[in-house]
């Protein structure tokens, strides 16, 4: 089972219910809301994997970009 309180604890950042962890060379998107939704970025915006659907997924990346200077 996945641990929703871990991963929100560990976030860099949370917005809206998505928690965002910058690692080496990607960043880590989870909705808090659906544990079943979560995506991998490139710090630039390029998406490496995810299962979300298109909407979700447009919504995730646009706070992910907004907020990248705080996960520096």
């Amino acid at each position: 089972m996945i641990d929703i309180k871990r991963i929100a604890d560990e976030a860099d950042v949370i917005i809206s219910g998505y928690a965002f962890k910058k690692v080496p060379d990607e960043i880590k998107v989870f909705n808090l809301n659906n544990s079943k939704s979560a995506a991998v970025f490139h710090p630039d915006g390029t998406l490496i994997e995810t299962n979300m659907d298109e909407i979700e997924l447009e919504i995730a990346k646009k706070y992910m970009l907004s907020s990248l200077k705080y996960m520096e």
